[in-house]
């Protein structure tokens, strides 16, 4: 049967994977789900995390009548893709750092990887670095504060340039780094002020557009055209629910959990 895609994410950094979806698959119908109860999940344990996302997960698929589930986090992606699989009876497409390309497009062999602390220190992480850049180095940057910018500019408000400063900081000392990898599906909502406040030029790499392309050939042929999309949240926030209205889920639903 027919239905929306489904974006999933602990707050609201899949926001930057529905954009990416838009501009491939703009017929398409999507919903999105926010377990902003429980934001950050880097903060929590890995096996409550797994039962927590397989929860939530079912139950917005279950609630949106979705054709699929994109998991626009890279901490659900690599503690909980391979069980959400099994345990759904709809396509499954998860998100890694852009640590290929960046590594395919780097002209000094000198790449970065702005992510979460969970994400930047995970051994799936340092697998991806090994297959993919192992011609590299590899500058790892811890950036959780940037989490809360991007939630708080969702949410309607300016990001504090003070905190983009410290967190970019780094980047001064690195003379020939060319390209960033956004490792966290957040940090493009940011983009445009990183560009501004990092204190060197260089390439921004995400993985929304490949995730938005790899949906498209799971989903393609399943995919309810556009109308009224919903969001849904694990709990209530007026400002979160106007963020959502932007991005083009006009309803703000209480996901139903057990």
């Amino acid at each position: 049967m027919a239905g929306p895609i489904l974006v999933f994410d602990s707050g609201v950094g899949g926001l930057s994977v529905v954009a990416s979806l838009r501009r491939r698959l703009p017929e398409a119908a999507l919903a999105y789900a926010c377990d902003n109860a429980m934001l950050p999940y880097g903060m929590r344990e890995d096996d409550w995390l797994v039962g927590r996302i397989l929860e939530v997960c079912e139950s917005a698929v279950v609630a949106s009548g979705c054709a699929g589930l994109v998991v626009a986090c890279n901490t659900a992606s690599t503690l909980a893709l391979e069980a959400l699989r099994e345990r759904l009876t709809v396509p499954v497409v998860g998100t890694v750092p852009a640590i290929k390309p960046a590594a395919g497009m780097s002209e000094t062999r000198h790449i970065g990887l702005l992510a979460t602390s969970a994400t930047v220190g995970r051994a799936y992480t340092l697998r991806l670095i090994r297959e993919f850049a192992g011609d590299c180095r590899v500058t790892r940057i811890a950036a959780d504060p940037l989490v809360t910018e991007a939630e708080r500019w969702v949410a309607g408000e300016r990001p504090d340039p003070d905190v983009l400063r410290r967190t970019l900081s780094p980047m001064a000392q690195m003379p020939d780094l060319d390209t960033m990898v956004l490792g966290c599906t957040h940090f493009p909502l940011l983009r445009d002020w990183l560009i501004e406040f990092a204190p060197r030029p260089v390439r921004w790499v995400d993985s929304g557009d490949a995730i938005a392309r790899r949906a498209g050939q799971v989903m393609a042929d399943h995919q309810r055209r556009r109308g009224s999309e919903t969001g849904w949240v694990t709990a209530p926030s007026e400002a979160l629910s106007r963020g959502l209205s932007g991005f083009g889920f006009a309803e703000t639903r209480l996901l139903p959990l057990s």
